[in-house]
């Protein structure tokens, strides 16, 4: 039975939760996981949802069996992080959509939701950040300065889901939309996200400085899984345009 099984006793209220699923260029998930480390977070829940694969996962040092995907928490910055091991398939979207969006609900929790926007060609400028939103989002957006994307598109993959759940649903969220690159890890594109998007948000401060100082090793470290994601790419979490005219 789908279900979040809390396992730690922090505090929270009205969380604000990033979610790291993978996508184009590994965005959501290495701001995620840089997010985690860089503020310490704590395991908080592992996520049970038929959709997942079945795997388990551990940790270096640790011999406790975890689930793929997982909640760790910040209690006193009132943030939630979903970290993810797997990528998440198009059928399974949905459902998995499903499961965790009505543990938000029950939770009170403002997801931000990440989707990579495939640059058409490289740039050397700073990767934009847009935003779309449901329920209440607009407000989010609007009280942080995030502006509307200039070109109609659409989401897709586990972050089109989960934002359709919640327009469907008549639930708060955001999407967090920024430029990335399509083949390969963009740690630059997941500084953005931090910087321009879950900074305001969620009032808290991170350190992304290393994403870009670091930015060769981290793109080395995370290639593997971006290679299965480009190759099964309908499972990524992805932006695309919708140009009328073609």
């Amino acid at each position: 039975m789908a279900h979040v099984d809390v396992v730690s006793d922090a505090d929270l209220h009205e969380p604000v939760l990033v979610e790291g699923l993978p996508g184009v260029g590994l965005v959501g998930k290495i701001a995620v996981d840089h997010l985690v480390d860089q503020l310490d977070m704590e395991h908080y829940a592992n996520v049970h949802c038929e959709a997942l694969p079945k795997a388990a996962a551990y940790g270096g040092g640790d011999s406790t069996l975890r689930t793929p995907v997982r909640l760790y928490a910040a209690p006193e910055a009132d943030l939630l992080a979903l970290q993810s091991d797997v990528t998440v398939s198009p059928d399974a979207a949905a459902e998995f959509a499903g499961c965790i969006a009505d543990w938000f609900a029950e939770a009170s929790v403002t997801p931000l939701y990440v989707a990579g926007l495939e640059r058409d060609e490289p740039s050397d400028g700073a990767p934009r950040l847009r935003g779309v939103a449901a329920g209440e989002g607009d407000a989010v957006l609007d009280r942080v300065g995030v502006s509307a994307p200039d070109e109609p598109g659409i989401v897709s993959g586990p972050a089109g889901a989960l934002l359709s759940h919640a327009l469907a649903t008549d639930q708060t969220a955001v999407g967090l939309v920024v430029d990335a690159d399509p083949k390969f890890p963009d740690p630059i594109a997941a500084q953005a996200v931090l910087e321009a998007g879950v900074e305001p948000i969620a009032d808290v401060d991170v350190d992304s400085d290393r994403l870009e100082s670091q930015a060769t090793q981290i793109q080395r470290a995370k290639e593997q899984f971006a290679e299965e994601v480009h190759e099964d790419g309908e499972n990524a979490s992805r932006a695309h345009r919708l140009r009328m005219y073609q």
